[in-house]
């Protein structure tokens, strides 16, 4: 079977060509805006184009016409205004519709495959059913999945849509890998690598010190956790270490706290623990940029062990239950997605 020429769109440093390519898809190249994280698409995929491009404008599709054939377009548009991640800033429209370069991609590049990526909330867009309906009229059956990384091997929580375009009426079924979930304990580094402070120390806010007095009282004084910035507080701003990490965003937002016989120490999770707990293994390169940069990179990005799956069952090509035209919703955790 030869192999699928993958192109990424809205690629960041790649984590959607990392899990086409451990499926075995030949990887042609990538396209972001961001500077630094073309490099570090560069870096990962030395063999591909990375193009740091915006992708409007016909100069970009010609760029990418120059690279051959694409059998399968993978894109992962700009997510934040579909969701509250943008905080009080108004929601901009325009950042929306870049989504709609998957379409003029397709239109360009005539993929047998697309996956778009996105955050589940993608769905409530105003936009989105004529989205569909455009994909459609290009010749393509959209199966929509929503699934959870953890349930791929993946140490975190991260629930996402995956909207898989085929053509010739071509469907795929995708099955979550039997066995245990990962855990936070599974990503942690070292005891005594990275430096640690007193969680009680001086000027220490006092949100935090609440965070850690709930998890203490639950968990007991000798059992490590994490504590959770930024984001719902429903959990009480902890979380244990048996269990996936929480979702994680753009932002620093785990720190873990440790018994020591000297009361209680604290430290924020590193770039290591990070990108395992997204899914990659430690050959994957973040050399570039800042620790906030490289926070940022792994946090916009796709766990790579869910479009590995993804990528096996189009390489595979097995026939799918579902036999309608139509976008059919999936969901392993149980919840409506």
């Amino acid at each position: 079977m030869s192999s699928l020429r993958v192109l990424d769109l809205f690629s960041g440093g790649g984590g959607s060509s990392y899990g086409a390519s451990e499926a075995g898809a030949t990887i042609v190249g990538g396209v972001d805006a961001w500077d630094l994280a073309s490099k570090t698409y560069a870096t990962n995929f030395p063999k591909a184009s990375a193009l740091n491009f915006r992708l409007e404008g016909e100069f970009v599709r010609n760029a990418v016409r120059s690279l051959g054939k694409i059998d399968l377009l993978l894109a992962s548009p700009e997510c934040t205004n579909h969701t509250c991640a943008r905080g009080a800033r108004p929601v901009c429209e325009d950042s929306r519709m870049t989504a709609w370069q998957v379409i003029h991609h397709a239109r360009a590049l005539n993929p047998k495959w697309i996956i778009v990526e996105n955050v589940v909330q993608m769905r409530s867009w105003s936009r989105f059913k004529e989205f569909e309906r455009e994909l459609g009229a290009l010749g393509y059956t959209i199966t929509t999945f929503v699934l959870d990384a953890a349930h791929f091997g993946v140490p975190q929580s991260r629930r996402r849509m995956f909207m898989v375009c085929a053509r010739e009426g071509k469907s795929i079924d995708v099955q979550p890998p039997q066995g245990p979930q990962k855990t936070v304990a599974s990503i942690l580094e070292p005891k005594g690598k990275w430096n640690v402070t007193p969680l009680r120390k001086k000027g220490r806010a006092q949100a935090t010190l609440v965070r850690a007095e709930r998890a203490i009282e639950e968990l007991g004084s000798a059992e490590p956790f994490l504590l959770v910035y930024y984001g719902s507080d429903s959990a009480g701003g902890w979380q244990p270490l048996d269990r996936p990490l929480r979702t994680m965003t753009t932002l620093d937002r785990f720190a873990l706290v440790e018994p020591s016989p000297t009361g209680h120490t604290m430290r924020m999770l590193q770039v290591p623990e990070l990108r395992r707990a997204m899914g990659f293994r430690d050959d994957y390169k973040l050399i570039h940029g800042t620790r906030r940069d490289q926070v940022k990179l792994l946090g916009n990005g796709v766990c790579p062990p869910v479009m590995e799956q993804l990528v096996r069952a189009i390489r595979d090509q097995e026939p799918l239950w579902v036999k309608t035209p139509r976008a059919t919703q999936l969901t392993f955790d149980g919840l409506s997605p």
